[in-house]
């Protein structure tokens, strides 16, 4: 999909991506779509190719088929394949320019962060910041140290902190380079609540104050609940479903369960009364409830035409049962 100009709709695209290891492919015809702006949680068993993924989107792997596209270009150019054939130097060094500005504009935690342990916070992003040859090195990483919250860790090595520290730590040197998108896989892992919290705050303000987007793998699924605007389920390394979180909320939503002396005529009132809601009878006779509806009002309106109620029960479901749903029968389908 293209905007005017040809210019990608989509921050970060993969199309047909595909790995393989020793004759399996780990991911497969994989689809991804990653709009400006959005905090877009990244969901799947262990194993199910999220990892993988991530490294073949920051160049750390190279795809076996498909391609990546970061800020509408091209990520994966092939460069060493076009020079091996004889294809124009200058288009190479082109595409290879390309790539290059995407991949910039991208920052990465992906697994653990790679930290020079016998250095203190400070020091661990000058390294990064003078190895990338960044000329205001010193603002770049005073100022991360500032966002990520470890501006007061002193000369204490890296090797002395918490996990928090680290993940944080992580974060400032995927900051280094002012990104524009940022992959996060499980920033969340071995944290405890004080330091989940911080690193939710901390998430939702570099998105909220700077326009970052991001990508954030997690099994942490309900801290994902809270600051997530746009879903991705990966299972047996193919993408199962991309939604919005409205739209999660929506088929994840709360639910009625309601039996009635008369099924029949209950059913034909509460169409009328609720047409936004989803009614099924199930087979025990008793209506199932959801969509747009309020349970009081249900209540309400039962009482006020006389019917007899046997069972009025509120089913709440689990988000996490729904993803699970989700990696076990989902199928392939188109983004939402």
């Amino acid at each position: 999909m293209a905007s005017k100009k040809g210019e990608s709709v989509y921050v970060m695209e993969t199309r047909g991506l595909a790995k393989e290891y020793r004759g399996q492919r780990v991911v497969d015809d994989f689809a991804m779509h990653v709009q400006p702006g959005v905090i877009y949680g990244f969901v799947g068993k262990n194993g199910a190719g999220k990892s993988t993924v991530m490294k073949m989107i920051d160049g750390l792997v190279r795809p076996t088929a498909g391609e990546v596209l970061l800020f509408g270009a091209p990520a994966d150019t092939g460069t060493a394949e076009l020079e091996a054939t004889g294809a124009a130097v200058g288009d190479a060094a082109r595409d290879s320019r390309a790539a290059t500005d995407g991949r910039q504009r991208l920052g990465a935690l992906i697994e653990a962060p790679g930290l020079l342990p016998s250095l203190g916070a400070y020091d661990n992003l000058m390294a990064k910041a003078l190895a990338l040859g960044l000329p205001d090195a010193r603002e770049r990483c005073e100022e991360a140290l500032r966002l990520v919250g470890l501006d007061g860790a002193g000369r204490k090595r890296a090797k002395k902190f918490s996990q928090g520290m680290k993940q944080r730590l992580g974060i400032a040197l995927a900051l280094i380079g002012q990104p524009d998108l940022l992959l996060l896989d499980e920033p969340f892992n071995g944290l405890d609540p004080e330091g989940t919290r911080a690193m939710r705050q901390l998430l939702m303000r570099l998105n909220q104050s700077f326009g970052m987007t991001m990508v954030i793998s997690s099994h942490v699924l309900d801290q994902l609940d809270r600051i997530a605007t746009r879903y991705g389920v990966i299972a047996q390394g193919r993408m199962v479903r991309e939604m919005t979180a409205e739209a999660v909320r929506a088929e994840c939503g709360d639910s009625l369960r309601v039996r009635t002396a008369d099924p029949a005529r209950t059913l034909a009132l509460l169409e009328q009364a609720f047409p936004a809601a989803t009614l099924r009878m199930e087979p025990d006779q008793a209506l199932h409830v959801s969509g747009s509806f309020e349970p009081e009002a249900v209540a309400q309106r039962l009482h006020a035409d006389g019917v007899t109620v046997l069972e009025f029960t509120e089913v709440k479901r689990d988000l996490e049962d729904y993803f699970v749903e989700l990696m076990e029968g989902g199928s392939h389908v188109q983004p939402a």
